[in-house]
């Protein structure tokens, strides 16, 4: 009879504990999110990754880069002239080699879902925590396709031992739930943001006890989130800055966008003001041109780099800006308006550069900033009274290379056989295959339906693909040989030798 009771009662033991592991795995992923949830449990997902299989120890590894553009580019250049070390002895002593000589990048701009800054905007900072989301797991998973009109995706990448957020909203929306992810995941794999670099980098420029103001110029939405003016005031009290130090906001609408060309905020193509211009404007709301202040602008009009209704510029009830220095021009006034206005404001020292697009713009930024210090009206100094002759430009990749550079040296896991020279370059375009997405004449998704999707409805709105001549504008392909040179070579390194860009048709090859 005891053996008859022992056989009857395993099956059901063994039934019970069945379920209560299963409620224990309900109970583990209940707090998930949807995306976390793809990327950790869902098998069957596209966007799953097997981190039992994932060796982030590796040295060998890539390093993973992520932006909402190409804007990320300039964080990645930081990390590719660095050098502040010997390579053979790891002491603080350049040696004229790039400390990340040997190791390999891989880099993805998010171009389909940008700009993330206007994301706060439409109330949908939701969904850009999930496209953040959606960069990571790129860098984490092997998956990419050939090229935009390809069916089926290729594995053959490697995924990363570090991870690099290179744009300042993803930073400052997304780096918690990042980090989330990865301590979900089991991978120790470190995940450095620009925002605490650039606010560490920045007050180094002041001493203890020196008073001034600093000038936080980035997207709408990282000036929305307060990550750098509060970063900056619990470091300058954990670090023990005595003086008066001030931050002044100047969130500067459509810069990243006029960067990478988004038709809502530049059309070189245009001579007349456009229906579909979304940018400062006499009439804006949130971000007006003061005719008032025309002769601090000095925009420049030459060709068609301002539209205007009437033939005078001095009769214009339509003015639209069309190109990124006056769009610098704007914003720079608008920042040191608020300065002029403010009845304790410190002299601006410093200026960080918070969004990864603005130092592609740099030089408009000193000459724009230089002009104003001498600008003049019924012979007074406009300016000069909230401005040190010398105003600091930060660009806080330069902190972000050391953070890296540390986190490698000491957990021993610098690439001791790599090279730069096969670090590979992806960019986001549309999913033409996605019977559900919405995109306009060029190719890009609407307006509307860019910010109009919901959280939590996880498909292929878009496709990775290298980059390539047919996703990356002439204008922008130009700009990058220019401001970024060490950087380009190696895209042109990729886009020439490198298997992954073998489907590519040659034309569209950026040589």
């Amino acid at each position: 009879m005891k053996i008859v009771q022992y056989v009857i009662l395993a099956p059901l033991a063994l039934l019970l504990l069945s379920c209560i592991e299963q409620n224990e795995r309900a109970n583990a992923t209940a707090d998930l999110d949807p995306m976390t949830y793809a990327i950790l449990v869902d098998s069957s997902s596209f966007y799953y990754v097997d981190v039992k299989h994932y060796d982030a120890s590796d040295p060998t590894l890539p390093i993973g880069i992520f932006d909402s553009g190409t804007g990320g580019l300039t964080v990645m250049d930081a990390l590719v002239r660095y050098d502040a070390h010997s390579n053979q002895s790891q002491l603080d002593s350049a040696d004229g080699v790039s400390d990340f000589s040997r190791e390999r990048f891989i880099y993805l701009a998010d171009q389909a879902n940008m700009p993330y800054g206007n994301y706060y905007s439409e109330s949908k900072s939701e969904l850009l925590v999930e496209h953040v989301l959606k960069d990571v797991q790129f860098l984490l998973s092997n998956n990419y396709y050939p090229q935009a009109s390809s069916t089926g995706f290729l594995t053959d990448k490697k995924p990363v031992k570090a991870i690099v957020i290179a744009c300042n909203t993803a930073t400052a929306y997304a780096k918690d739930h990042v980090q989330k992810l990865i301590d979900r995941s089991g991978l120790d794999i470190p995940v450095i943001g620009v925002i605490d670099a650039g606010s560490r980098g920045v007050l180094e420029v002041f001493d203890k006890a020196e008073s001034g103001t600093i000038g936080v110029f980035a997207t709408v939405g990282t000036i929305a989130s307060k990550g750098y003016e509060n970063t900056i005031l619990a470091l300058k009290q954990q670090l023990g800055y005595r003086g008066e130090i001030q931050v002044y906001n100047q969130g500067g609408y459509g810069v990243a966008e006029a960067v990478d060309q988004e038709p809502g905020f530049i059309d070189y193509d245009a001579d007349q003001p456009r229906e579909d211009y979304l940018g400062p404007s006499l009439s804006h709301l949130q971000h007006p041109i003061d005719k008032s202040l025309m002769d601090s602008y000095r925009f420049d009009f030459t060709a068609n780099k301002m539209l205007c209704d009437a033939a005078d510029r001095d009769d214009c009830d339509v003015l639209q800006i069309n190109s990124t220095d006056n769009y610098v021009r704007y914003h720079l006034v608008s920042l040191l308006e608020q300065l002029r206005k403010a009845p304790d404001a410190q002299p601006l020292k410093a200026l960080v550069l918070g969004c990864t697009h603005y130092p592609y713009l740099i030089k408009a930024i000193r000459s724009k900033l230089d002009e104003l210090y001498n600008y003049q009206r019924n012979g007074a100094y406009v300016y000069r009274h909230v401005m040190r002759r010398e105003i600091h430009i930060i660009d806080p990749a330069e902190n972000v290379a050391a953070e890296l550079y540390g986190y490698l040296a000491d957990a021993s896991r610098f690439n001791p056989q790599g090279s730069m020279d096969s670090s590979e370059f992806y960019i986001t375009v549309p999913n033409k295959h996605n019977n559900r997405i919405k995109t306009d004449e060029q190719g890009r998704f609407t307006y509307a339906y860019k910010y109009g999707r919901n959280v939590g409805e996880i498909q292929e709105y878009v496709k990775v693909v290298p980059f390539s001549r047919s996703t990356i504008p002439g204008e922008t392909i130009d700009r990058m040989g220019e401001t970024i040179p060490e950087t380009f070579r190696l895209i042109q390194a990729f886009s020439d030798n490198h298997v992954k860009i073998h489907p590519v048709p040659v034309k569209d090859r950026i040589q």
